[in-house]
């Protein structure tokens, strides 16, 4: 079964649990602002052979585009195992870096950056706080 949504085609998962979002990946292959339409793809790739950062749109963009209101949880997948350097994420304004991402913890849990290769691959996700503001940190 199948649902379409603003973000996309929502597949319901064979064992009722979270439903999966299917989309074409964008692709984001040099340091720039991602727009809320790319975010919202749910699935960002990076193919760049040098040190990529990738902001977030602001929180009020993001929140216009996935309709968020307080509680809104969205998950973004980067995929760099085509890549050749590190991608390095980064918010705007009302994205809100969380405590873990900035502490550092532990091996991958919160760390902001996605390496090269068969390795990098990592989920974010976004937790919003209101309509117009979010906190980002890796979950996976």
């Amino acid at each position: 079964m199948s649902v379409t949504s603003p973000l996309g085609t929502i597949l319901k998962s064979p064992n009722n649990f979270a439903p999966v979002l299917r989309s074409e990946p964008t692709a984001a292959n040099a340091t720039a602002t991602l727009t809320a339409e790319q975010v919202a793809t749910g699935y960002i790739t990076s193919t760049s052979a040098a040190p990529t950062t990738l902001t977030l749109p602001t929180g009020t963009l993001l929140g216009q585009r996935l309709q968020a209101v307080r509680g809104t949880v969205f998950d973004l997948f980067i995929d760099n195992t085509a890549g050749a350097s590190t991608v390095t994420m980064a918010v705007a304004v009302n994205g809100i870096i969380s405590a873990a991402a900035t502490a550092g913890a532990g091996a991958g849990f919160g760390l902001l950056t996605v390496p090269a290769g068969v390795t990098g691959q990592a989920c974010f996700r976004l937790m919003f706080s209101s309509a117009t503001a979010y906190t980002f940190t890796r979950v996976a």
